[in-house]
This record gives structure tokens, C-alpha cells and sequence, in this order.
């Protein structure tokens, strides 16, 4: 019978919840921190069957039975090994290699692998206290870490010189070369991580596998990490997990930040649930070991361009991991800053209100159709449709499913619906507008007839001489001329909406009653109608 190696299942235990495997044979209910329902080893009335997601086991009080998703499988589907493992794999995504046993001489590599590692993180930490790693003990202390932080973390320097290839001189070079810490030259080996703070990379279990390190001259990449190695997988590990997973369990949730120094951080200031990916790729595999630990989950990044792209593929990436106990938001830090920079300056309590201000994932997936698609047109509408489908569609759970399609179709109803109705909301007197307003519709108005025919009554009021040969300076598409019109539709409505408040508040200095209630209203249609025009910027 084929064998498979502690490697690809420790992979399928950590790639798949036991609530998940579970599930799909017996219905469960959460009481307290387990989940609950009746064994299917034996007959009962009274649930006794208990299932722990966090420890990733289960017990049948009633008969004894216990056990994790390949023990589970087996016996609930009468299967084999090999046929449990083959189809735990289907269901996690991944491909079922031909493992044999892992031999002796595999053992002794990976007992060496760690031993270097360790011995490294010890090298860097020493050298860290030396003169030769003063700018690199100067830079981390100024990002506001104390000696005990670093400590604890192992945070250390490589230096410019060859480090580890000159301190590792008796070890074999295969071994030396397979953890990543050096490479082969011309001239011999030579140090991989060079002037660098680094920080180590623990797995869970708590051993060091990798490193990730700094630089400090304002070099790019910012952060380098040790290359993939038979030990160490980018995509399968979460900076600071091993801290975390506790923290995780007592908080009731994960906190994921962009990078190492943040995650410190937080951790340091009050969020012990605090992780970080290894660069900027989020992965599957990073939210399948965060949702086996708990599917509560704040995705915390930077509120630039950068912080919003990455939240908006965090969103797609988490969608077929939620559950109906799931509770997943999205919390933005802005004015160019990061959370170690609010912690240094605001403390705990600054980051506390970002924390707790974090936006539901159901909330923010509907801020992304309104944002990317212009849905203010009958086409923008239809595509910010189509994604908000392909999303939902992505969740597994059917009833979670139905409850965010029939949430959007109401939002879309109330919300989108104004749109249909702009003809007349809008139909206003226009003053007059200067000469490259009235180019650039005579422009749209020759170029795209069916907008002039969709917003005629509006245009009709500028009296353009529509014989006019005008080229513009700059060209414009269809949904882009479209959007022309309805903002500048929207911004001739604010005007009169202001000034009929303007005319309502003389009025009421001149003693006119009555007029409280309709100054209440023009206000909320204005701030309506900003809504409307800051979608389109």
C-alpha cells in the first residue's frame, strides 16, 4: 500500500477544517468552543459527538470513538487510507503525489535543516550587538522596539561579509545550500542575506525555517525571504502564527496586517492575534490555517491604492472559506500611515477605534462594484452585477449564499434604482457654461448619438450649435462621455439645490415661518447627490 510522509498530511490537516470534513455527514451546532452534534459510529438521541476545529479533533463521549479528518473519514466513509487521503485531497484543492516513507537519511536532513537555522538565528541575533550591526540596532529601535521585543522575536543582522558560509565551513555544502542561507559562486559559497535585519521565520511548531530580511539602505525589495526550500513554503506560512495561534483562540479572531514589523507590533501592543503574509502575496493556504484556527478574520491594510488592491483580492480569496459563523471585515489605515506608525504615535487606543471600525466583508464587496463599475449607466450596472454574481457564486455555503444575493438585490433596489429615475429628479434650468463645457458636448453629442438621444432634454437646454466641428485636445469613450454628462447633470442639480436653500434661508431671516422642514430636505438631497457625484470620481 502507498505511504504517504508526514509533509502532505500534516498539508491536508492544515489545508482543511475538521468542522468542514465533519459537516458533510453529521450536522453540527457551536456550543461554547466546540461543536456539537449526534455520533454516526453509533445510535443516539442526545448529541455527545464533539468536534474541536482549534485542536482539530474529534470525540464521541458516547462510544469513544476520536480521531482527525483522515481517521474521520475512514471510518465514517469505510475507506481505506489511501482512498481517505485521495479524497481529502480532492476536497482541498491539492494534488496526491506518490510519497514513499520518509527514510533515515531524510530525517537526519531535515534534524540538520533546523539545527543550521537555529544556529544562524543565533549568529544574527549576536551580531546584531555588535558595532558591525549598530545602524541596524539604531534603525530598529527607532521604529520604536525595545530590547526585550527583539529578544523575543530573534531579530538579528547579516552582516555585509559571509557570515554564515565562513561560521558553517565544516558542514556539508548540499545541507548548508538546502536551507537558504547561502548559494554557490564563482568563488565559492557566498551569504545570501547580506546588510539585512532579519527577522526568523518560525513554522508552527515554533522551529525556525526561514528568514526574512530588511533593508537598510532604502534598497528595493524592501524585504528579501528565503527561497522556497523543502522545509519553508511562502504560500504556507503566516509570519508570527506561531506567536498568534493562541491569542487567536482567547481573542475569537485573526488580525492579518501587510509586514513583519507591524505584525511585531500589534502583537506587542495589545493584538496578540496578529499575522503577517511573507510579502505581499495573500494566499489560499494562508486562509485555510487562519480559518482552521478561527474563521473571524480583520484584514487591516494601508487606505492607499495599493492597501485597497490588496484588500479586494483578500475578498476574493476568503469567499469559499466563509461559513454562517464566519465574520470577516476589512479595516483601512490612511493618511500614509501603517499600523506601527499609529501605534507609535496614537497608541492602542488610535488602532483600537481602526479595529473596531472595520468594515463587514458583505459592505465592502459592495463598495468595490460601486467604485470599479460605473453604475450610474445601464452597462456599468449590469457589469458591477455580473461581479457582485461571480463573487457570491465563489460561496459554498448555499443559505450564506442566498442571504448575500437577496441583501445586494435589496441594496440594489434601493440604491441603484435612483438612477432610473434621474430624468426627472434632474430636470433643471441651466445656466450658462463657458466654452470648453459646451465643445466637449458638442463633441459627445456628434460622436455618440445615443447618449444625446438618452439625456436629450438635458443637453437640449445649452443651445449648442451642433454643426460645429470641434475636436478635443483629449479623447473620450463611450462610458467615460457618459459619465461627463451625468456629472455635470449632477453638479448643475447641487447648484439649484443650493440655491434654493440660499433663497429659503433669506427668507427665514426675514421672518418667514414654515421653512425649517424644507431646508432639512434640500440639505439631504445634497448630500444624496454628493454621494452620487464623489461614486463617479
Amino acid at each position: 500500500m502507498a505511504k504517504y510522509d508526514n509533509n502532505f498530511t500534516d498539508q491536508l490537516r492544515e489545508r482543511l477544517s475538521i468542522v468542514d470534513v465533519v459537516s458533510r455527514r453529521v450536522p453540527l451546532v457551536k456550543k461554547g468552543q466546540n461543536y456539537w452534534g449526534c455520533c454516526p459510529f453509533h445510535n443516539e438521541k442526545t448529541p455527545s459527538f464533539s468536534v474541536s476545529e482549534e485542536k482539530g479533533f474529534f470525540h464521541c463521549f458516547g462510544c469513544g470513538k476520536h480521531g482527525d479528518i483522515i481517521s474521520f473519514t475512514m471510518e465514517s466513509e469505510h475507506v481505506d487510507f489511501k482512498t481517505a487521503i485521495a479524497e481529502l485531497a480532492d476536497m482541498a484543492g491539492l494534488k496526491l503525489p506518490e510519497y514513499k516513507p520518509k527514510t533515515q537519511q531524510q530525517i537526519e536532513a531535515e534534524e540538520t535543516y533546523i539545527t543550521i537555522t537555529a544556529a544562524a538565528a543565533k549568529l544574527y541575533a549576536e551580531k546584531l550587538f555588535t558595532p558591525d550591526g549598530a545602524h541596524a540596532l539604531e534603525y530598529i529601535r527607532g521604529r520604536g522596539f525595545t530590547d526585550e521585543m527583539i529578544k523575543k522575536y530573534g531579530i538579528g543582522y547579516a552582516p555585509k561579509n559571509n557570515l554564515i558560509a565562513n561560521k558553517f565551513v565544516n558542514t556539508k555544502q548540499d545541507k548548508l545550500i538546502a536551507t537558504g542561507l547561502v548559494r554557490h559562486g564563482d568563488y565559492g559559497l557566498y551569504d545570501f542575506f547580506r546588510d539585512k535585519l532579519m527577522f526568523p521565520i518560525f513554522n508552527a511548531h515554533g522551529q525556525i525555517v526561514a528568514f526574512s530580511g530588511r533593508s537598510l539602505d532604502g534598497s528595493e525589495p524592501k524585504y528579501i525571504n528565503t527561497t522556497d526550500t523543502e522545509m519553508f513554503h511562502k504560500r504556507q506560512t503566516l509570519f508570527g502564527f506561531n506567536f498568534a495561534r493562541e491569542n487567536i483562540h482567547r481573542a475569537n479572531r485573526a488580525i492579518i496586517v501587510e509586514g513583519q514589523i507591524d505584525a511585531i507590533q500589534m502583537q506587542c501592543n495589545g493584538f496578540g492575534e496578529t499575522v503577517a503574509p511573507l510579502g505581499t502575496a495573500l494566499t489560499e493556504d494562508h486562509i485555510a490555517i487562519l480559518c482552521k484556527a478561527n474563521r473571524n478574520i480583520i484584514f487591516c491594510f494601508d487606505g492607499d491604492g495599493a492597501g485597497q488592491k490588496a484588500a479586494a483580492r483578500a475578498c476574493g480569496i476568503i469567499l469559499p472559506f466563509l461559513r454562517d459563523n464566519s465574520d470577516v471585515r476589512f479595516a483601512f489605515v490612511t493618511g500614509g500611515k501603517d499600523p506601527d506608525e499609529i501605534l507609535r504615535k496614537g497608541g492602542k487606543k488610535d488602532m483600537e477605534k481602526i479595529i473596531n471600525n472595520a468594515m463587514p466583508l458583505v459592505d465592502f464587496l459592495w463598495q468595490i462594484a460601486n467604485k470599479n463599475y460605473l453604475i450610474t449607466t445601464p452597462s456599468g450596472r449590469t457589469q458591477a452585477e455580473k461581479f457582485l454574481k461571480q463573487s457570491t457564486d465563489k460561496i459554498q455555503d448555499n443559505l450564506l449564499k442566498y442571504e448575500y444575493e437577496r441583501d445586494y438585490k435589496n441594496r440594489k433596489y434601493k440604491e441603484w434604482r435612483n438612477y432610473n429615475n434621474s430624468k426627472d429628479i434632474l430636470n433643471i434650468e441651466v445656466p450658462e457654461i463657458d466654452n470648453v463645457i459646451k465643445n466637449t458636448l458638442v463633441y459627445i453629442v456628434n460622436k455618440y448619438p445615443e447618449i444625446a438621444e438618452r439625456y436629450g432634454d438635458f443637453i437640449s437646454k445649452f443651445n449648442l450649435n451642433l454643426d460645429s466641428d470641434v475636436k478635443l485636445d483629449f479623447e473620450l469613450d463611450f462610458d467615460s462621455a457618459e459619465k461627463y454628462i451625468i456629472s455635470l447633470k449632477l453638479q448643475k442639480y447641487i447648484e439649484s439645490l443650493e440655491k434654493q436653500k440660499r433663497d429659503l434661508t433669506v427668507r427665514g431671516l426675514s421672518g418667514e415661518n414654515n421653512i425649517t422642514d424644507e431646508i432639512r430636505r434640500i440639505d439631504d438631497e445634497i448630500s444624496r447627490m454628493h454621494k452620487k457625484f464623489e461614486m463617479l470620481v
